[in-house]
């Protein structure tokens, strides 16, 4: 299947959005802070079968053998989620030493983002919104081309600046809060802007300004759907808003549920603190007797080395819990592992829908620039063990066209 073209984005987003909303139901509730999901009833043969997994079994590849509807469901998902990778355009080779001190994996990613770059026109002025310090736009110049590099971090600003004059390129970089006003006056008609990971409001933001503005190009990663200033997501394109599809910020953080980069001693450290978690939310619920998830903020590593009885102590402190008789510690911590393999294997059902929501994100923001005169692409620009937020937007315009 080739990646998304122009025609193909309307029809595409209005199946992800049909399949999304009738089943809201198994991907919004979160098993890690309920106790049972409304949807055990309707499947009790899944439940029930996922709930017997171990935890090693979760880890695992797509479980085989599944009662229904999961493999329909996967099967699915899959379909509607299949974009390919963009056309390779080639790149110039890179400059003398232009990738040293770029971690390796962070490289490679700028090596894949670069090489997807096919427009029509060849650019004049790139533009590396949320720059860091501008590897990704040092990487994208060529002779007759200027840079830009926009970043909040003055640290970043003052470094990117310096590695830039050492490579002799005709890079400016500007400390610019991008959700300022005066970020548009970057923006223009022979500016082709770039950016890599962007997280959410601040993409978003790009796309909305080089609209107005009426750049002539678009290149984006989007990341980190969910760092939105408000509680819920603003559809941007004229579908989304006319979806009954509303998103709040956990819904949100659904396709960023997955890593792939962590190592063993990372899993191991992950797990334990679940672990530890689920078995004090047990204990929560029992000593203030409500049936309900209490939040926890985030804890330094070297609180899973205090003995469990002292972590819930000290946590229960934290999230002022009175603690009254004598909780069966033990049977408290086995029971926190036993909930972390049922909640990772119910797991499964909402993670099939990872993927269609990033897509349907994906192609609110394609469609948005579509509705403003440009022709889009969807595709990938990486594989997925590079990165799992590798799904790429790439915008044009007629520079003989009107902005919209």
């Amino acid at each position: 299947m080739p990646h998304l073209q122009t025609q193909d984005l309307l029809p595409r987003f209005q199946a992800l959005d049909q399949f999304l909303c009738a089943h809201q139901h198994l991907w919004r509730p979160r098993p890690f802070t309920a106790l049972s999901l409304p949807w055990e009833a309707e499947h009790p043969e899944l439940s029930t079968w996922l709930r017997q997994r171990t935890l090693q079994q979760a880890e695992a590849a797509d479980p085989t053998g599944a009662p229904a509807p999961f493999a329909q469901l996967a099967a699915q998902a899959e379909q509607l989620s299949r974009v390919s990778e963009l056309p390779d355009a080639g790149l110039h080779p890179a400059s003398h030493r232009l990738d040293v001190n770029v971690p390796g994996r962070k490289w490679q990613q700028i090596e894949a983002f670069s090489r997807r770059l096919a427009f029509a026109h060849p650019a004049q002025h790139w533009l590396d919104w949320c720059s860091g310090k501008g590897h990704l736009g040092r990487r994208l110049l060529q002779p007759n081309q200027h840079l830009t590099c926009l970043e909040y971090d003055p640290e970043l600003v003052e470094a990117g600046q310096a590695l830039s004059d050492h490579h002799h390129l005709p890079a400016t970089h500007i400390q610019q809060d991008v959700m300022a006003a005066g970020s548009a006056d970057h923006l223009g008609q022979h500016t082709s802007a770039v950016a890599l990971h962007a997280c959410g409001d601040l993409h978003v933001r790009l796309l909305q300004l080089a609209s107005q503005r009426g750049c002539r190009q678009l290149a984006i990663a989007p990341c980190c759907y969910n760092r939105i200033a408000g509680d819920s997501y603003q559809p941007l394109s004229s579908a989304a808003q006319a979806s009954s599809l509303r998103l709040s910020k956990d819904d949100l953080g659904l396709p960023l549920s997955e890593t792939v980069t962590s190592g063993a001693r990372a899993r191991r450290q992950r797990d334990t603190s679940m672990a530890r978690r689920l078995g004090f939310d047990l204990l929560q619920r029992q000593q203030r007797g409500s049936d309900s998830y209490l939040p926890t903020p985030s804890l330094p590593v070297s609180w899973l080395e205090k003995p469990f009885e002292h972590y819930c102590r000290d946590l229960a402190e934290l999230r002022q819990v009175e603690l009254h008789g004598n909780p069966d510690w033990q049977a408290l911590e086995a029971a926190g592992w036993q909930r972390l393999a049922e909640v990772r294997n119910l797991e499964r059902v909402r993670n099939l829908f990872r993927r269609p929501l990033e897509l349907w994100l994906v192609l609110d923001r394609a469609l948005l620039m579509q509705q403003n005169g440009y022709a889009v692409r969807v595709g990938l620009f990486c594989d997925y063990p590079l990165t799992p937020r590798n799904l790429m937007l790439l915008a044009e315009r007629d520079t003989g066209s009107q902005g919209a």
